[in-house]
């Protein structure tokens, strides 16, 4: 289902228009609000107490026969819900177990999991009446195809699925979020998405733990003047809301002690991006990228943040005096669509809570980490060099890679690639955005990357690490190295700006077969949805 801008919809069934009506500018642009909420009713920043996700708990552990490893069993239903995200209205939401975000799933490296996402939704989405079938991609995860995500391999509701995770990679930060075919961004927008943390024994040694690994789910939203969640994508352009939310709560406030805090920070925004900075002018040290620890920590005032993007900081709120307040800011980058308030995101309360001393990481900053196979190729390793071009096509009004889309995929019967590397070969891919007007951070499934240049030039500081998005900006051209490991089949590579995704810039790869090969991974056949008859 296709709309156009003239067919603005909530989910409460009221109609808005964002950002003044305008289509996304070539620079960044400010209005002053997109939601239709009363002045009474909106909420103002640095109100809301900061809150974390809960964890959730596995309903049972066991050993996988196959290796001896353990294994973790969680379930997740995914329903339909009200969120108290405006200081009195509520607002209807599309949850795992019912919450936005959904609950953190936090294990060691080795420990598999076995993840039954149980579709309870409605049958149909209150907003635009497509159907809520869904697809769960854990992003981050080396997952095998049938269990990655794949946008065609959908969980009608009444049904569910099981996702195996092997969790064999380094220590990162990972989320998990709907991948529904076309409509990803409508449902991850109404609240499908939440993170997924995976430790190691180096990761637990050198950083801080437990209150002190603090999770930043960061997205933005616009209201109607009921409280629902207003949606306006600007001719599949991107949304841009006027309402920062940390963790569900609008602008929130947290307490912190005067010691070093680690921050694993999401930008779940379906298509703004962000540039956090902190108010005193103070560095972050960045710590972590996409695929993990940095081989080497960075310092940098602000950094540039993409959707699906996650960055690991280290705060030093040792410096600061009790009751003072620090600012998280954002500064914005181009080809945004700023409001009154979207340059905050969110403030820290110093308080004069002891600190536990005997904490090593209370005080630590350090300076090298861990190196990852990703950050230790070369590029003369490289078999193959690709070039791709993200570009909008003015005839059609669609998103494409080299003007393929998912519609091209479906019409081959999921056949169609863009490349096919060996197992385990190391590749340049090349990606060009010549476009101006747009930014597209640019996911590839299955493998983490290294960034060799952003336009000829080193990548950018806070980039140093391995990641699994890039940030292709307006005018830029960015080479990355990869190895294709450890499976074989289909996997998608895509905008994360997820209008532009599900119109419709996603395209896949095949990795160690040939089209013409028995696929005992297939995506679409291997691991089929089972009918729900749990009671529960």
């Amino acid at each position: 289902m296709s709309m156009s801008r003239r067919q603005v919809l909530l989910i409460g069934g009221l109609g808005v228009l964002g950002a003044g009506g305008a289509m996304l500018p070539t620079g960044s642009v400010e209005a002053k609000s997109a939601s239709r909420i009363s002045s009474n009713e909106m909420p103002k920043p640095f109100q809301a107490a900061f809150v974390q996700a809960p964890v959730l708990q596995p309903y049972a552990t066991g050993t996988d026969a196959a290796d001896g490893r353990p294994v973790n069993y969680y379930k997740l239903t995914e329903r339909a819900a009200m969120a108290n995200i405006l200081p009195r209205l509520g607002t209807p939401i599309l949850g795992y177990n019912g919450l936005f975000p959904g609950p953190t799933i936090s294990l060691e490296q080795g420990t598999k999991a076995v993840l039954r996402i149980r579709n309870q939704l409605p049958p149909e989405h209150a907003l635009d009446g497509h159907a809520l079938s869904t697809s769960t991609h854990l992003h981050g995860s080396a997952s095998k195809p049938q269990f990655d995500g794949y946008a065609s391999d959908i969980t009608h509701p009444g049904f569910y699925k099981d996702y195996h995770y092997p969790n064999f990679q380094p220590a990162r930060t990972l989320w998990y979020h709907d991948h529904g075919v076309h409509f990803t961004a409508l449902n991850a927008y109404s609240g499908l998405a939440a993170q997924y943390h995976l430790h190691d024994p180096v990761e637990r040694q050198l950083l801080p733990q437990g209150n002190f690994d603090v999770a930043l789910t960061i997205s933005d939203a616009m209201f109607a003047a009921d409280g629902s969640l207003g949606y306006d994508d600007n001719s599949h352009s991107g949304l841009w809301g006027d309402v920062i939310l940390v963790n569900g709560r609008p602008w929130p406030v947290m307490k912190v002690q005067k010691r070093v805090y680690r921050f694993r920070i999401l930008n779940c925004s379906i298509s703004r991006s962000l540039r956090p900075t902190l108010s005193t002018g103070d560095p972050v040290v960045v710590v972590g990228t996409d695929g993990g620890l940095v081989p080497v920590t960075q310092s940098v005032v602000s950094w540039r943040h993409g959707g699906a993007e996650r960055y690991e900081v280290l705060v030093d709120f040792r410096k600061y005096k009790a009751g003072q307040r620090i600012e998280l800011r954002n500064l914005s980058n181009k080809n945004n669509v700023d409001y009154d308030f979207t340059n905050k995101i969110m403030a820290f309360d110093v308080t004069d809570e002891p600190v536990d001393t005997s904490d090593p990481t209370w005080n630590r900053i350090p300076t090298t980490l861990a190196n990852s196979e990703a950050m230790s190729l070369l590029p003369g390793q490289s078999v193959k060099t690709r070039k791709f071009r993200v570009k909008r096509n003015d005839s059609t009004n669609m998103w494409t890679i080299n003007d393929d889309s998912w519609q091209d995929v479906i019409a081959s019967g999921y056949k169609k690639v863009i490349a096919d590397p060996d197992l385990n070969s190391v590749e340049i891919w090349e990606i060009e955005n010549k476009s101006s007007g747009w930014f597209h951070p640019l996911h590839i499934h299955l493998v983490d990357f290294q960034i060799l240049s952003r336009n000829g030039a080193p990548p950018l500081a806070h980039e140093r690490g391995p990641k699994d998005v890039v940030y292709v900006g307006e005018g830029e051209t960015v080479r990355l190295l990869m190895k294709f490991t450890p499976n074989t089949g289909l996997y998608m590579m895509h905008c994360h700006n997820l209008p532009h995704e599900d119109h419709d810039m996603m395209a896949q790869f095949r990795v160690g077969l040939k089209e013409t090969d028995w696929d005992a991974d297939d995506p679409m056949t291997a691991a089929k949805a089972a009918w729900d008859d749990d009671p529960s």
